[in-house]
């Protein structure tokens, strides 16, 4: 029997879940979609009957956003709902608990507030459709979980919107960055912490919300990412940079339940340095 189970293992959260696990001397086996298809529900149930975990963290999602509207929609919803399906009832069927990780993007972003957990859900793009139906499909199955919302991800691991700055930065004098989406940006490692210390003090089942605490647009994020070079970023609007994939404008949860259970959230840019700091 292994404590925990780590599903999507080769994902920026899933390589940062290792390493605190690393950390903590959790016993854990790590399953990348090559050693795990989700999809499948038949070999879900053999490798957890096998493994016998305590928990499954799950960290498998298919997050090209863009491509969700049209070229890769089915895979989105494949991965995103079906294997979603397949963690919980299995996860239910073994008593096993789940932590499952979901998206900002379930919301419309039209909210001038926070939204809080039991907010109506409206999803305005494929991704977020699939991410509201996966939450669905945990709630449904009567697992022992926690569904933990997060948005606009940066780790070490992976690609991101921190390394996708700092890359144009070196080639670029001049940058433009949307100015009129406002959300929380947020640090795998806290993602990760969050995730642990549901388990650890033994929180009750339900959603949470999790970010990195502060606001930011994009333009904000990316000010404090290269504010130590020459390079000059500019604000622009969403309307410069069309994507396929609907955006929410004003992106903002709660994270006051989260806080509630005593877990204490650095702000964005403190957990920015400290991830800057951890790469050097």
């Amino acid at each position: 029997m292994v404590k925990a189970m780590i599903v999507g293992a080769s994902g920026q959260l899933g390589q940062e879940l290792q390493k605190l696990l690393d950390e903590l001397k959790w016993d854990y086996t790590a399953l990348t979609s090559t050693d795990l298809d989700i999809t499948d529900r038949m070999a879900v149930s053999e490798k957890v009957q096998a493994l016998k975990p305590a928990v499954i963290l799950d960290a498998a999602a298919y997050t090209a956003v863009d491509k969700a509207e049209d070229e890769g929609k089915a895979l989105n919803w494949k991965v995103n709902v079906d294997g979603t399906k397949n963690l919980a009832e299995v996860a239910q069927a073994n008593d096993v608990e789940l932590v499952y990780i979901s998206t900002d993007y379930v919301f419309d972003g039209t909210n001038e507030g926070v939204y809080l957990e039991d907010d109506p859900a409206n999803p305005k793009n494929e991704y977020g459709r699939a991410k509201w139906a996966g939450e669905q499909a945990v709630r449904m199955s009567g697992a022992k979980a926690y569904i933990v919302r997060t948005s606009w991800v940066f780790g070490e691991f992976g690609n991101n919107f921190v390394y996708t700055m700092q890359n144009l930065a070196k080639t670029h004098p001049v940058l433009t960055v949307v100015n009129d989406q406002v959300g929380r940006p947020t640090w795998t490692r806290t993602l990760a912490e969050f995730m642990m210390h549901l388990l650890d003090i033994k929180a009750p089942f339900g959603t949470y919300q999790l970010s990195n605490d502060g606001t930011a647009t994009w333009y904000d994020f990316a000010c404090e990412i290269l504010k130590d070079t020459d390079v000059d970023v500019k604000p622009v609007t969403s309307a410069e940079f069309p994507q396929k994939a609907y955006r929410p404008r004003h992106s903002i949860m709660s994270l006051d339940k989260a806080k509630g259970t005593g877990f204490v959230i650095p702000s964005w840019q403190d957990a920015l340095a400290a991830f800057l700091e951890s790469i050097r």
